[in-house]
């Protein structure tokens, strides 16, 4: 006589299947209290909106998108737990768009800011944020991409960008992308309309830093020379005579008077070819390399001039205008 067992081995799949469920709810309990939904009460321009954010300490600072905030001062602020406060707007940065507000009120929890260069793709990525009005919604996906770069609303690129195929939706910016162990690895920022399983997510590291440079200076500092360049072609001869693999390069096409560029001797119709010996083969390479560790100090850069000399001058960047 046969019997029946009435606790039957669970199928390897089952296992891993709650092995993987387990670890994005335990990732979603430690930092789901810690989301918020923020609302943009209007600014200059005079429209609302909302979005997400999440609180990286117990005295209320938020992280979220610098287009989620605009130009608004303060925004509205609903905690996971029903909360409703308001928050005022510490610093943005439209390079980067990210921006910290400080809440007027308690915040229950707050979320740790992990290291995105620990990131691998395959890894687990949970998205949690307020999408098209379904507040604190979870999905869930994997790293796709590391290293991606996205223009941000100024036409500069955001560089470190982490691609991730988490369904993201409106309403999901400035909310955390959360890694297994339950870090922040990343701040949502944006989806590619009309594609599916790409979205984007601003590198926690990237986020970190702009977040000290608001808290020291209520700004992200970065270097200013004076110029306004073109990318273009690099001549071979020129590249062979430098010693350079890059196709393209910049020419300055106009200088401000008195800048440092002005002062270094540079002239309009001079090819940039290196800064402190990084080649420059783009716009987007210069403003890379004139970050804000080079304000006030000498800077070594390569030209080729308009004489078709390859000189080197030293020029001492100066903290880029707060416009």
């Amino acid at each position: 006589m046969g019997f029946i067992d009435i606790n039957p081995p669970v199928p390897e799949d089952g296992v891993l299947l709650d092995a993987y469920s387990e670890t994005v709810a335990g990732a979603v309990d430690r930092v789901g209290p810690a989301v918020s939904r923020i609302e943009r009460l209007g600014g200059v321009a005079g429209q609302g909106g909302h979005g997400s954010g999440f609180a990286i300490s117990p005295d209320g600072l938020i992280i979220t998108n610098h287009h989620v905030v605009a130009d608004a001062k303060t925004v509205r602020i609903r905690s996971a737990n029903g909360a409703v406060g308001q928050g005022a707007v510490l610093g943005r940065d439209a390079d980067t768009d990210i921006a910290l507000v400080r809440a007027d009120m308690d915040v229950q929890a707050w979320a740790r800011l992990g290291d995105s260069q620990k990131l691998r793709r395959g890894h687990i990525a949970i998205a949690i944020g307020n999408p098209l009005g379904f507040d604190w919604s979870v999905t869930s996906g994997v790293v796709s991409a590391l290293g991606r770069s996205m223009r941000s609303s100024t036409g500069r690129l955001i560089d470190d960008v982490v691609q991730t195929d988490a369904a993201l939706n409106p309403g999901n910016s400035g909310g955390p992308l959360v890694s297994a162990s339950g870090e922040v690895v990343g701040v949502n920022t944006a989806v590619i309309r009309g594609a599916q399983g790409i979205a984007f997510a601003v590198a926690s590291n990237t986020a970190n830093f702009v977040v000290s440079e608001i808290l020291r200076f209520g700004h992200v500092r970065r270097a200013f020379i004076g110029i306004v360049v073109d990318t273009t072609a690099l001549p071979r001869r020129v590249a062979v005579k430098a010693g350079m693999l890059q196709e393209t390069t910049v020419r300055i096409r106009r200088i401000d008077p008195g800048s440092p560029a002005d002062l270094a001797g540079l002239k309009e119709g001079d090819f940039i070819l290196a800064i402190d010996g990084q080649p420059v083969g783009g716009a987007d390479d210069l403003i890379r390399l004139l970050d804000g560790t080079r304000i006030g100090k000498q800077t070594p850069i390569s030209v080729y001039d308009l004489d078709s000399r390859i000189v080197d001058r030293v020029l001492v960047p100066a903290a880029r205008p707060q416009s």
